[in-house]
């Protein structure tokens, strides 16, 4: 599945994407592009260096005026356009995603492009919603309201996992409510950000609304969060860099927004429907090979039903297919690099010295060697407090432990640093409604875990970062309030200056 789309010719001219041209890096350093399924280089660009940030930061600046002055009528037609484009290169999109990151092509064809069209449209819809508060007198002959303005220029940081989402999620709520943006996508995984930005281009946003230098975390990344013409940062990825982001931020005094880590628990209570907690607690856990920041990866599971969710879980497991990504029989991509294989892979290692390694535990030969697969692996019995029950592994490993009490299960589901999502899986209401009330994450589903919607939020609890993602309350992230108040007497009022001054 290419459909004729070549990388080396879309991106000959670099990977930059400033000012709605693309430009090659100045950095003077060289970063390749691996396919994770083979190990073979898709594209070799030169990084961004500081200076491209200057320029993405000085072309979104320019461009703020324009965009922030257009009407909410305006900006949505020009985001329903966008909408229009991404649906029409709906494969091209699809195919550099799974290309660029190992994930099975049927996940990006049902799940990332159609979620990044349907957050468009939503996003395309929000832009004539950016409301502030009726006017009223709150002071006498005094009438107040408040506005809802765009901010500026937000510097935004997105992950490998979900390249593409991502882009979306953080330029989509920026631009529709008049901000510009520069985005600097992961070094391993710009292609889709680019192809995102020029799209935008086509649907007639206007050049330098988004900009996307693709560069080092450590150079681009930083400069970028610490630019004095950047007034909000956005940030997703792990919790360590959040903290590093969030120290860089505070010296300009920024707006910060933070996705960070999740250790999402999967409560089984003893009356759940022991099928569906199954197939959920698989493909839960195995959604784009485990590196997925809400993916179930602690099972706590009531001990009238441990032994045989364990059972069941590894049974299901060892049907997964792993394979080409392009191949839509396989339901299992590489991990997105060797290197993250092999840490995913000391953490099972690691595990084997204190828990049951049930099912995977390693990485398959034969055809698959060359690139960075590993085995969807289950482990049982392992101790609250053990590395592989406290510590993002992001990979496709569950943890499954027992419990007897539902105070029990609860207090387990809490007991982590993080607090991005959870389920809870049980046929009573109470139960249901007692988990949801209880479990500190941002999203609880119950009977289901992964489904995500443009109209709802998604963002953490506790060191899984703060602000949210989607929804409108992802909107009102990009905008500052204003209070705005009128004298009506329409004469010079004294009392108030008496009040302070005495006559005079």
């Amino acid at each position: 599945m290419s459909n004729g789309f070549q990388v080396q010719d879309r991106f000959a001219e670099g990977a930059q994407y400033i000012g709605g041209k693309l430009l090659p890096g100045t950095s003077g350093r060289h970063h390749d592009i691996v396919n994770p399924a083979t190990g073979e280089s898709v594209l070799r660009y030169e990084l961004a260096g500081t200076e491209d940030v200057d320029a993405a930061v000085a072309a979104a600046r320019a461009a703020f005026p324009g965009w922030s002055a257009a009407t909410p009528g305006e900006r949505s037609d020009a985001l329903h356009r966008f909408a229009a484009v991404l649906a029409e290169q709906a494969d091209d999109f699809a195919y550099a995603e799974s290309l660029q990151c190992g994930k099975p092509v049927k996940l990006s064809t049902e799940f990332d492009v159609p979620g990044t069209v349907d957050n468009a449209a939503f996003f395309a819809g929000a832009a004539r919603h950016l409301e502030g508060k009726a006017a009223a007198e709150y002071d006498g002959d005094h009438t107040s309201y408040v506005r809802r303005e765009a901010i500026g220029v937000v510097g935004s940081i997105a992950p490998w996992n979900y390249p593409l989402q991502m882009a979306a999620w953080k330029i989509l709520p920026a631009v529709a409510a008049g901000n510009t943006i520069v985005l600097k996508p992961a070094e391993l995984t710009p292609l889709t950000s680019l192809m995102f930005a020029q799209a935008a281009t086509e649907a007639g946003i206007p050049d330098g609304v988004i900009n996307i230098v693709t560069g080092a975390g450590k150079d681009a990344g930083e400069h970028l969060v610490g630019h004095p013409d950047v007034v909000m940062t956005s940030f997703t990825g792990s919790t360590g860099v959040g903290k590093r982001v969030a120290e860089i931020a505070t010296a300009t005094v920024k707006r910060l927004h933070l996705e960070l880590g999740g250790k999402a628990p999967f409560v089984v209570f003893d009356d759940a429907d022991l099928e569906a907690a199954v197939h959920g607690a698989v493909a839960g856990s195995l959604i784009n090979t485990g590196q997925d920041c809400t993916a179930a990866t602690r099972a706590y599971v009531q001990r009238p039903l441990y032994d045989a969710f364990v059972r069941d879980v590894a049974a299901l497991m060892e049907t997964v297919r792993l394979g080409n990504p392009f191949d839509a029989s396989n339901d299992l991509g590489p991990l997105i690099s060797h290197a993250q294989r092999d840490r995913v892979a000391a953490f099972v290692e690691r595990a084997r010295g204190y828990a049951r390694v049930v099912t995977g535990g390693e990485a398959p030969g034969g055809d698959l060697a060359a690139g960075a697969y590993y085995r969807p692996t289950l482990i049982a019995d392992a101790a609250q407090d053990s590395e592989v029950v406290q510590s993002e592994i992001f990979g496709p490993v569950l943890v499954v432990l027992p419990f007897d009490t539902d105070d029990e299960g609860i207090a387990l589901a809490n007991d982590t640093p993080y607090g991005l999502a959870a389920s809870a899986w049980t046929r009573d209401l109470y139960r249901a409604n007692r988990a949801t009330r209880e479990i500190q994450a941002g999203c609880v589903w119950v009977n289901d875990h992964i489904p995500i919607l443009s109209e709802m939020p998604h963002g953490g609890y506790k060191a899984s970062g703060f602000g949210k993602d989607m929804s409108a309350y992802s909107f009102e992230e990009y905008t500052q309030v204003k209070h705005v108040m009128y004298d009506n007497t329409a004469v010079a009022r004294k009392d108030w200056h008496r009040t302070i001054f005495g006559d005079r």
